[in-house]
């Protein structure tokens, strides 16, 4: 446990991906079966413990010390496992305790009861020092944010053993914790482990933002052009009676969509866009696509209520065919599957797939027009695609290029903040802010989105700054900002769009908010209005 407490120390401490890397692939090296077996489990989100809750953690280090104290505890430190790992008391006998291992916790855990689970997770926060500690229990509630997503520790195993990243991958979703014969293979010891999973997930092909240097490339010869829809990027899969969709990292979403499950009938692998349609117009039209917005509320779910599937019913509006019953067509020219994806998709539920549709251009200028002049507010930009390119995984260059329209910017103004998360968990980095509304003489502010990105960490602090020195209120970790006409700071905010939403006070939703700049210059009252938002909203 003490190695699985110091990687998660440094990982959390270490901002850079390569240096992430290096300490897990070094971890990887030196610890054995099953310990490093199952700290990967946990780093990948991939290790489930049902018998220990947050609530019932919050109950043991209530037994432990003041309520009031706890929670102005947590407050301040913006996270329950820190908060609990910091305060919880040390036992006289806890540093000559002997330290439980990883895979002790993990397998105890497992067969312990939901009454039996938090005692021993008490017993063992007894023996371990605050790193021990902290280790436990972002491990048993799941929650790492720790800054490693699930492909980069896959990254870190393909590292470690000489492979690709794409040959993780296909083989993960086969594979049980604690991967014992994962790791034989990476360390040579066997061979690789046959795919027992049905319906895999294949590694996805992305493609690179197109720059000023590319455009001379653009010929209608050379590449198709396709509109970017504004969904999710998935891949459904079905072999034999198994049904799987993936999202474009691999996690295995089906649960939250069984209305495009159970009409997945084929025999193949398509990827393409999860959107919304609007079932009152579809019929007789084709599917007509709802916004993001729509889409929102289906995503995260864990349980989707009939009402909810009839409101905002999902499609896949189809992008390639990487499986055609038996045979792997990602080898296949982009040409020669566009044509086979044709034929595939006329024999599929037209309520629930359709096709990509192509975008003819006579000539770059001729598809800069196009981008600029979309036919839909659900499209963001184009995909360009080489006709003789084959379906590869990961990023390669000049195959696929996606060319986005450029973002919206306003000046809104910071009306709230809260404490992040991990090592931002000291600061005020999450912010809601606000554009004017009313006449000139009563103005105010209503909230339009918020963002927790898009400034550096120099600019985190002076922010950070300005909310203490400025809070009026407080709201448990939320902070209310003076923010008057006369008084305030403006935000430059970049989106990518905007929908009408009926659960926010403005009206509007924003897709995508992040911080362009810090407008320390411009006075509060010559932040944007309403009315500047409302005229983007499409018709």
């Amino acid at each position: 446990m003490k190695r699985f407490a110091e990687l998660l120390d440094r990982l959390v401490l270490t901002p850079s991906r390569n240096g992430k890397l290096r300490l897990m692939t070094d971890f990887f090296r030196a610890v054995p079966d099953p310990e490093r077996g199952y700290a990967l489990a946990a780093i990948t989100g991939e290790l489930r413990i049902e018998s220990v809750k947050p609530a019932m953690l919050r109950a043991l280090i209530t037994e432990r010390m003041d309520e009031v104290l706890f929670g102005y505890s947590y407050d301040y430190v913006g996270d329950l496992a820190e908060t609990i790992a910091l305060a919880w008391p040390q036992r006289s006998d806890g540093e000559d305790a002997d330290q439980p291992s990883l895979t002790e916790i993990v397998e105890r855990l497992g067969h312990a009861s939901r009454q039996e689970g938090p005692r021993r997770v008490e017993g063992w926060l007894d023996r371990l020092d605050p790193s021990g500690r902290y280790a436990l229990l972002k491990l048993v509630t799941g929650a790492m944010r720790i800054g490693v997503s699930a492909r980069l520790a896959k990254q870190a195993l393909a590292d470690f053993g000489g492979k690709e990243t794409s040959e993780i991958e296909e083989l993960w979703h086969g594979l049980e914790p604690p991967y014992e014969t994962l790791f034989a293979w990476l360390e040579g010891r066997s061979e690789k482990p046959a795919s027992a999973a049905a319906a895999p997930f294949r590694p996805v092909m992305l493609s690179q933002p197109l720059e000023e240097a590319d455009y001379a490339k653009i010929t209608p010869e050379d590449y198709s052009a396709e509109w970017k829809w504004d969904g999710i990027r998935v891949q459904a899969t079905r072999e034999g009676e198994v049904c799987r969709l993936y999202s474009r990292t691999g996690d295995d979403i089906s649960g939250a969509f069984p209305d495009l499950i159970e009409h997945m009938d084929f025999q193949g692998s398509l990827d393409g866009e999860l959107l919304v349609a609007h079932p009152a117009k579809t019929e007789g039209e084709g599917i007509v696509t709802g916004t993001f917005s729509d889409l929102q509320q289906r995503l995260n779910r864990k349980n989707v209520s009939v009402a909810v599937m009839r409101k905002f019913p999902v499609f896949l509006r189809i992008y390639d065919l990487l499986q055609d019953g038996a045979q792997d067509t990602r080898a296949l020219l982009f040409a020669e599957r566009r044509k086979r994806l044709e034929g595939f998709v006329a024999a599929l539920d037209p309520s629930r797939f359709d096709l990509s549709p192509l975008v003819p251009f006579a000539d770059f200028a001729d598809l800069a027009g196009k981008r600029e002049s979309p036919p839909h507010p659900v499209i963001e930009g184009v995909m360009l695609k080489r006709w003789d390119s084959p379906y590869l995984p990961g990023r390669p260059k000049g195959p696929w290029f996606k060319w986005k329209q450029d973002p919206h910017l306003v000046d809104a103004v910071l009306m709230y903040a809260q404490r992040g998360h991990g090592k931002r968990s000291s600061f005020y980095s999450d912010y809601t802010f606000g554009v004017w509304t009313g006449p000139d003489d009563a103005l105010e502010l209503v909230p339009v989105g918020k963002a927790y990105f898009g400034f550096t960490d120099e600019e985190l602090k002076a922010i950070d700054k300005y909310i203490r020195d400025n809070t009026i209120e407080r709201f448990g970790p939320v902070r209310s900002v003076r923010a008057e006409p006369g008084h305030g700071l403006v935000l430059e905010i970049a989106f990518e769009g905007l929908a009408r939403s009926s659960r926010h006070k403005s009206g509007v939703a924003m897709r995508f908010p992040r911080i362009s700049r810090l407008r320390w210059d411009k006075p509060a009252a010559e932040a944007d209005r309403l009315e500047t938002l409302q005229a983007m909203l499409p018709d």
